[in-house]
């Protein structure tokens, strides 16, 4: 019977407005401007929350607005701000924030609960914008610490329809980890599809999570890949693709694509750049162009199909965020904005150091030992 279950397809929501932001100075201000114009609810979801300059300025906006009257409610992962104090939560609960911490240690479901994490970053404004992508709440993210320091990460704003199926998530997030039937409370929290046009691109919401009988995280990589004519480029921090993504690149690469790779040449897990590496010949080889990039941390997820169809958000190209994590994705069909990325990327690129498969293969017997021993733990980075 689990065979005959109706599958979870995604719906395309059209003449949607979409906005990229492209560093995090401008993704903060677009996104404390918009808490300060909310009127009616304030919903967020966020991995990671730290207790600096950047936390507390959302922490004082969020106070601000439940003191005009906002409904603010906020998921955030109880493993991904573990170094953030308790007092900071503390503080946001007696100001009339309404919390939830996800997945919080319970032995009584054993050691699995420990592998779960809450990895979307989300925000809904009054049920109209939303904002997503790779960006969690911290200096690092917003671009106020040093250059070798910082995050280089990517965000966007969505208006339209596709708001809907947002909140809606986020609500069957918020009641399943409270342990509720949300198709028995909520069944107001259905799609509600709008006749109203805000703009022209067409938005697809991929929602990946450890529930999910399989990855349409991954598989939402695998049909854009395959469906590109032209040229692939792709942005990713923690690159542990996997044999089918592997393939799908290289059959992209021997049917006429050109594809390209911008990928960390530092990053603030280090054991995932030994272990990224690991595919890098097999990929070099068969043509794929990889960059490494060295100025700041990679931490923007994209990949862009032919200039102009994105698939972007919070999900790494890696096993953990295929399989155990739960990911917010979208897949944004607009020229415009496919644009705006290709711009940003082929900047990137060209101020990146090229991967070269005869350097690559001349790395130390110690490396590949230390790749090898790293590749034993890989499913469970």
């Amino acid at each position: 019977m689990s065979r005959l279950r109706r599958l979870e397809l995604p719906v395309t929501h059209r003449h949607n407005s979409v906005e990229l932001f492209h560093s995090g100075p401008q993704f903060f201000e677009a996104l404390f401007s918009a808490i300060r114009s909310a009127e009616q609810t304030i919903l967020l979801e966020y991995y990671l929350i730290h207790n600096d300059h950047i936390g507390r300025g959302l922490a004082d906006e969020l106070a601000a607005a439940v003191q005009r009257g906002v409904s603010v409610k906020l998921i955030y992962d109880y493993i991904g701000c573990l170094e953030t104090p308790a007092s900071y939560f503390k503080k946001l609960a007696t100001q009339g924030v309404e919390l939830l911490p996800f997945n919080v240690p319970s032995f009584k479901r054993g050691f699995t609960w420990f592998d779960k994490r809450d990895h979307r970053k989300m925000m809904i404004v009054d049920d109209s914008l939303a904002f997503l992508g790779g960006f969690n709440i911290g200096e690092e993210y917003a671009g106020c610490m040093a250059d070798n320091l910082n995050f280089r990460d990517l965000g966007f704003s969505i208006r339209g329809d596709a708001v809907s199926e947002l909140k809606t998530i986020f609500h069957e997030t918020w009641h399943g980890e409270l342990g509720e039937n949300v198709a028995r409370i909520a069944p107001e929290l259905r799609l509600h599809q709008s006749v109203t046009k805000i703009g022209d691109a067409a938005v697809n919401i991929i929602s990946g999570g450890p529930h999910q009988r399989r990855s349409y995280i991954r598989e939402a990589f695998q049909v854009n890949i395959a469906s590109a004519a032209e040229e692939i480029l792709i942005a990713t921090p923690y690159f542990v693709p996997g044999l089918r993504i592997i393939r799908s690149l290289l059959r992209a690469v021997r049917r006429g694509v050109r594809v390209r790779l911008l990928l960390p040449a530092r990053s603030d897990v280090p054991m995932m750049l030994l272990l990224g590496r690991i595919s890098y010949a097999t990929l070099l080889r068969g043509g794929v162009e990889i960059f490494e990039l060295e100025r700041e941390i990679l931490h923007a997820k994209v990949m862009l199909i032919d200039a102009e169809r994105a698939v972007i958000g919070s999900a790494n190209l890696d096993q953990r965020s295929f399989h155990r994590n739960f990911e917010i994705n979208c897949v944004v069909d607009n020229v415009q904005f496919g644009g705006q990325i290709r711009e940003l990327l082929l900047e990137e690129i060209s101020g990146s150091r090229r991967v070269e498969l005869d350097v690559h293969e001349r790395r130390g017997v110690m490396i590949r030992f230390m790749e090898r021993v790293v590749n034993l733990f890989g499913w469970f980075l």
